[in-house]
């Protein structure tokens, strides 16, 4: 029998599943190796690929119980994805059941000519594109992985999970930060957004990036609006000098230099720097950049401000991808959270006295937060905590206890929601008020 002719974007969303769920390798490490998935796809071959398989991340066990009634036993791996696949065009996307099925049969037939697995496939899809649909529709949101979940459940309840696996499954809008934010109501217009509290701009159905209107001339950069708020924390920034320590891909660096600040942007990835550096060169903004390691980066003369948006276990950014709860173990973060406190060491002591350091993490867990903050204080007497209470487009219910920003992926519900993250303002003494104490440099 003849090899049938594979349709190339499922067949690679099939090779990026695969990937994630048996090798434990990112949707981002995948499409970028040069020998992946992607490495025959056409453009827009490849952006449907990315779609199946990051909607079938999303949505994966609620594509398991809606085969389940038709299994007696869980297939093997790769047929198991085949279904998977198949039941989300069906019940997700609503994809016509005679093309959905063939396509996924001849998955099977390419996979294991020799098998029944065809047979499986074309027997379970069939009754799945019978019943599947209306159970769908009636379907809470699909739970996280368990370990993932049971991480979350420990510190944030339930309830608040179900939240997040809400966000998780509706997935996240394109936001943008404009270079300059006075030009917001003209830039919403030309490209069919909405101005968000927080200045930025939100797009529901943006398709391709680099063909929007402003992107070739740099007048914005793609950044979640909660990514937005560390660099904005900092407070007046014209003519600081001012650090950003784990600086690529750039938006932060973008928005400092954008305010007026004189920027040093240090990060110890070449490839991430390179980044940096194409995303300087597209806004016309400028940048002193570094490749260098953090915890070892020493500075002639102390900066007036420093911003570390340190690495974390990036569990805020489930909205934007789906791969990471199938990634991330958080039963053990010890290494994660030993570098960030080295880091909030280095940047204290690379922050002139009456200088301004926000400390921030795209983390749910306040290991990576709260927790790193009180021992920062601890570690470094006469080291301050700032509100931010008057933070510009924050919300109130935003606000902890001790003056930090706390934002999870179930905020926003009603906007589209935003990433988690963690931010706070600490300050040296002989802080006044950051920009205007003497000898800032920032006034």
């Amino acid at each position: 029998m003849a090899t049938p002719a594979l349709d190339p974007a499922r067949a690679a969303a099939l090779a990026l599943l695969a990937g994630v769920l048996s090798e434990r390798m990112s949707l981002a490490d995948q499409t970028a190796h040069p020998k992946g998935p992607f490495a025959e796809c056409a453009p827009a071959e490849r952006a449907r690929a990315q779609r199946l398989a990051t909607g079938v991340l999303r949505h994966l066990r609620t594509c398991d119980q809606m085969l389940g009634p038709h299994l007696r036993m869980p297939p093997y791996p790769a047929i198991h994805n085949i279904l998977r696949l198949g039941a989300y065009e069906l019940c997700a996307l609503g994809e016509a059941p005679h093309g959905v099925v063939h396509a996924a049969v001849d998955l099977a037939r390419a996979e294991d000519p020799q098998s029944r697995a065809p047979g499986l496939v074309n027997a379970v899809l069939r009754k799945v594109a019978d019943l599947g649909p209306a159970l769908w529709a009636a379907a809470p949101p699909a739970q996280l992985p368990k370990p993932f979940r049971k991480g979350l459940v420990k510190v944030w309840g339930n309830k608040t999970v179900i939240g997040f696996e809400a966000a998780h499954g509706a997935g996240a809008p394109l936001d943008l930060t404009l270079r300059d934010p006075s030009e917001a109501a003209l830039w919403a217009d030309r490209l069919g957004a909405v101005v968000l509290p927080t200045g930025g701009l939100r797009l529901s159905d943006a398709g391709q990036v680099s063909q929007l209107p402003g992107y070739a001339e740099g007048a914005w950069w793609v950044q979640d609006a909660a990514a937005s708020l560390p660099a904005r924390a900092l407070g007046p920034v014209v003519g600081a000098r001012v650090l950003d320590l784990c600086a690529a891909p750039g938006g932060k660096t973008l928005q400092l230099a954008a305010a007026g600040a004189q920027v040093t942007a240090l990060d110890i990835s070449d490839a991430r720097v390179a980044r940096l550096r194409e995303n300087l060169a597209r806004t016309g903004l400028a940048a002193e950049v570094v490749i260098a390691d953090g915890l070892t980066y020493a500075a002639e003369t102390p900066f007036d401000a420093i911003l570390l948006d340190a690495p974390c276990s990036a569990t805020g950014t489930i909205r934007r991808h789906p791969d990471l709860p199938f990634l991330r173990d958080l039963s053990d973060l010890s290494d994660l959270t030993a570098l960030q406190a080295g880091l909030l060491d280095r940047a204290v002591g690379l922050l002139r006295p009456g200088g301004r350091l926000v400390f921030a993490t795209c983390s749910l867990l306040p290991a990576e937060g709260e927790d790193q903050v009180a021992a920062a204080l601890a570690r470094h007497p006469g080291l301050a905590q700032v509100p931010l209470s008057d933070l510009a487009g924050s919300a109130a219910e935003w606000l902890t206890d001790t003056g930090a920003l706390r934002l999870r992926p179930d905020f926003w519900a009603e906007r589209g929601g935003l990433d988690g993250f963690f931010i706070a303002a600490l300050a040296k003494p002989g802080y006044a008020r950051f920009g205007h104490d003497s000898g800032s440099g920032t006034s």
